[in-house]
């Protein structure tokens, strides 16, 4: 079977560019020169964003197929533009590939990659190919447009506002729980399947977050990379409020919840408050605009929205749990032992 190392860089490069069709009007330049050159979105605000994914980090290719590592890969950059409420317009990728990755595999990750892309919209100008010798890096940049009117931040609510979370949470979590304990995918359920679907191949809510960023109904934004209390916290230390979060509000993904049953001593609010990579959104709504953001939500059905806590004027981050207040000081870190 060939390698990415029997075909060299320019090979490689040349097998993206097929994959990748021609561009739309506004790309002047895109694979193929030192960069890429895109007309501005006229009126509109350039968003851009980057992240990368790491092998034995976020991935493991004994699990994950390349074509869902290349999915994943774009998916979670979009989720940023969502958070924002921005438009996807283009994305960059850079692969750093270790010698012995098969060509089978690069083409498959390369086809995850433009797949995505494509169906949000973006087209792909440019990157890189690097060598590794060590882990499959897979590290994407993506850009959109948003009115100037319209940016979502983490920063504008205040005390009071209410916090509302898209679809369903812990289930990336419980996927990734099913994986390390070396389920056999043939043999699992569909609630279970539907949690690893979650953490290999995560959707971004780029129509959520861009119809209520249209509508102005939201104080503020943040996507769920990293948990529902990590979002909760860092919102609320961007706006210089507290939190608390309603336990008993939290919308769990089916198989988190079962697979909490099966596990004693697994808390499925607690994991599914700290686990990450669920790339669900949540938004502060102050009172006054709840009806305008409720029917901004009724657009984006069949995705549910779900009342999970506030803002407070009382500092500190904390977890309602039938009517006791608990400290809300979990979630994932990128450093933590």
């Amino acid at each position: 079977m060939p390698t990415v190392s029997d075909l060299g860089e320019h090979a490689l490069i040349d097998r993206v560019r097929a994959r990748t069709g021609a561009p739309p009007t506004f790309v002047r330049l895109g694979i193929g020169d030192d960069a890429a050159a895109i007309e501005p979105a006229r009126g509109e605000l350039e968003v851009i964003t980057t992240d990368a994914l790491v092998e034995h980090v976020h991935f493991r290719r004994d699990w994950t197929d390349a074509r869902s590592i290349g999915i994943k890969a774009v998916a979670v950059n979009l989720s940023d533009l969502a958070a924002m409420g921005a438009k996807p317009r283009v994305i960059l990728l850079s692969l750093i590939l270790p010698p012995t990755l098969p060509v089978d595999d690069f083409d498959a990750l390369v086809d995850g990659v433009v797949a995505t892309a494509t169906a949000a919209g973006a087209v792909l100008v440019g990157g890189n190919i690097a060598r590794s010798p060590g882990p499959l890096v897979v590290d994407v940049t993506a850009m959109g447009a948003v009115g100037r009117r319209r940016l979502l931040t983490r920063s504008g609510a205040k005390a009071g506002d209410e916090l509302y979370v898209t679809g369903a949470v812990g289930g990336a979590a419980t996927g990734l729980a099913l994986l390390t304990a070396g389920i056999d995918r043939g043999a699992i359920d569909a609630q279970a399947a539907a949690c690893v679907a979650r953490y290999e191949r995560p959707e971004a809510r780029l129509r959520f977050g861009h119809i209520v960023a249209a509508s102005k109904s939201a104080s503020a934004c943040m996507d769920l990379s990293d948990g529902l209390a990590d979002a909760a916290r860092q919102i609320a230390s961007a706006c210089g409020t507290g939190v608390v979060l309603e336990a008993a509000a939290i919308p769990l993904e089916p198989g988190s919840t079962r697979w909490a049953e099966r596990n004693p001593g697994t808390d499925a609010v607690r994991e599914a408050l700290a686990g990450g990579e669920d790339y669900e959104l949540l938004f502060a709504v102050p009172r006054r605009r709840r009806r305008a953001f409720l029917g901004a939500v009724r657009l984006c059905r069949p995705v549910p929205v779900t009342l999970v806590g506030r803002l407070t004027s009382e500092p500190g981050s904390k977890l309602s749990r039938d009517g006791v207040l608990s400290d809300l000081n979990f979630g994932f870190r990128h450093f933590q032992a």
